[in-house]
Formats: structure tokens, C-alpha cells, sequence
């Protein structure tokens, strides 16, 4: 399974590589104030996927933290309470061997 992860990451840097070294033509962004960046298309590409995907991987991880958070102190809890509720050991009544006996 390790070696299939690993060849679909080489496979789409591959791909991501061709798609840049073809497409490397200046693209004119206007911006506010009349001013004009010329940036490559493949770094504007770059900047609008991490521009959307961040803040969304953000929320990701607070929320898989926080629902973390709430499995431990539930899975303590749960821990408590077996403990508490748990039927006392019982006594092992221990007889000597038959040899001991007079």
C-alpha cells in the first residue's frame, strides 16, 4: 500500500512539473490602484489552490483536534466508571496440598 501512495504522489509531481514547464507564460493580474503584476501562470495556479485550500485544511485540523479532545475525556470517563462499577475480586481461598494435611 506504501508503494501505491508513493508512486501516486511521483505520478501527479510528474504531471504537475510537465504542466508547468508548457504552461510558463507571463499572465498580467490587475490589481487595485491601476497596479499590474506579471506572474507565471503556474505560480498563479499555485496561489489560488493554496488561497482555497488552506483555510478549509485549517478547519480540518481544529475540528479532528477538538473531536480528539472530546474522545479522550469521554474515553476516561468510561474508564472511571468501569473501575467504580467493576464487581469486587473475590477472595481466592487458598487449601493446602493433600500432603500438608495430618
Amino acid at each position: 500500500m506504501h508503494f501505491l501512495r508513493t508512486l501516486f504522489w511521483v505520478v501527479v509531481a510528474v504531471v504537475a512539473v510537465v504542466f508547468a514547464t508548457r504552461n510558463w507564460t507571463p499572465v498580467v493580474v490587475h490589481l487595485w490602484g491601476g497596479l499590474e503584476a506579471d506572474v507565471k501562470l503556474p505560480v498563479l495556479l499555485l496561489i489560488a489552490f493554496l488561497f482555497g485550500f488552506l483555510p478549509w485544511f485549517a478547519i480540518h485540523k481544529a475540528t479532528r483536534w477538538q473531536l480528539k479532545r472530546k474522545l479522550e475525556v469521554a474515553q476516561r470517563a468510561l474508564e472511571e466508571e468501569r473501575a467504580r462499577n467493576a464487581p469486587p475480586a473475590s477472595p481466592e481461598i487458598v487449601t493446602p496440598p493433600p500432603s500438608a494435611l495430618p
